[in-house]
């Protein structure tokens, strides 16, 4: 399997920011980490080896990026409207110089599956439905959909366009809403210990989805499967090898 290390200047972050990369063909798939997580978190905890057969295959490429989690929702230590804006930095870091990236090392236009479990569910299902320009298919594994855990009551737009349950309620766009109807959406969560809060919230994106007849595999999981890694290693090779049987 192919593997790259890269560390580089981001100008919409004013920092240096590290990724890695695995593979070099298939579709490509961009991994948002776990609250503060880094780059390298999927590979330490066995992710990337639970899907290696389906990169050394070719089927997938990933990108394993960081987050500014510490700088943003979770900075504990500035006010909520700052940190939505320094989340807006980020956006720009994924949409500007991430996202652009991937593309020039497929072919031109080509379109991203994002995933991501817990905080990286989060991410990856709001970069999902924000741009659908540049994101086809989407696994969100154990992500909460909205950002009071986060900001409490507090609301700006900002905030309101980073929360994929109030926005997506009111999103009457045909453009946006015929992006999604073609897409693949994969939302899972277990129904185990630390699972309630996302079990709640993927409850109201499937009425918010089924409303605007956008089709979704909403799957929940059993009882005994808990917010923690072993499970997040299971339904990954899980969606990615029906994701692949589809296209075949």
């Amino acid at each position: 399997m192919n593997v790259e290390y890269h560390k580089e200047w981001s100008q919409c972050l004013n920092q240096e920011m590290e990724f890695k990369v695995y593979g070099s063909s298939g579709k490509p798939v961009l991994v948002f980490p776990t609250q503060g997580g880094r780059f390298f978190e999927f590979e330490d905890f066995g992710m990337v080896q639970a899907v290696d057969q389906l990169i050394g295959g070719g089927f997938y490429q990933f990108y394993t990026v960081d987050s500014i989690d510490k700088q943003s929702w979770s900075n504990w230590n500035i006010l909520p409207y700052e940190r939505a804006k320094r989340h807006e930095d980020y956006d720009r870091y994924i949409t500007q110089e991430i996202s652009p990236y991937i593309q020039c090392r497929n072919k031109p236009g080509t379109l991203l599956l994002a995933t991501g479990c817990s905080m990286g569910g989060y991410h990856a299902t709001n970069f999902f439905f924000r741009h659908p320009d540049l994101f086809d298919s989407l696994i969100s594994m154990s992500g909460l959909f909205q950002l009071k855990l986060f900001v409490g009551d507090y609301m700006d737009d900002t905030v309101y366009f980073n929360s994929p349950l109030y926005y997506l309620r009111n999103l009457n766009d045909p453009c946006y809403l015929e992006k999604y109807r073609h897409s693949k959406i994969i939302i899972c969560a277990g129904q185990g210990a630390w699972e309630e809060e996302m079990n709640n919230d993927i409850q109201e994106l499937r009425q918010i989805l089924e409303e605007k007849k956008v089709p979704a595999w909403i799957d929940l999981w059993g009882h005994d499967v808990n917010h923690d890694w072993p499970w997040w290693q299971k339904q990954l090779p899980y969606f990615l090898e029906s994701l692949n049987n589809q296209d075949r």
